[in-house]
């Protein structure tokens, strides 16, 4: 007898785009948007790419 396992929502890290479990995904909430992240690597990229482009438009 072949069991089906339930599907699991899933959602791309918003940085490697590697897919993972919603209920996994750490999600750093904004006025104005979600972001997704699959570990604290992609969280910290995230957060240096985002130094980088407010420095850039001189804020």
């Amino acid at each position: 007898m072949d069991k089906k396992l339930p599907e699991v929502e899933t959602i791309a890290c918003d940085i490697c785009r590697k897919e993972v479990p919603l209920s996994e995904a750490k999600v750093p909430e904004a006025a104005d948007y979600v972001a997704h992240f699959c570990g604290l690597e992609c969280y910290a990229q995230w957060q240096k790419d985002s130094e980088q482009a407010d420095k850039a438009k001189g804020g």
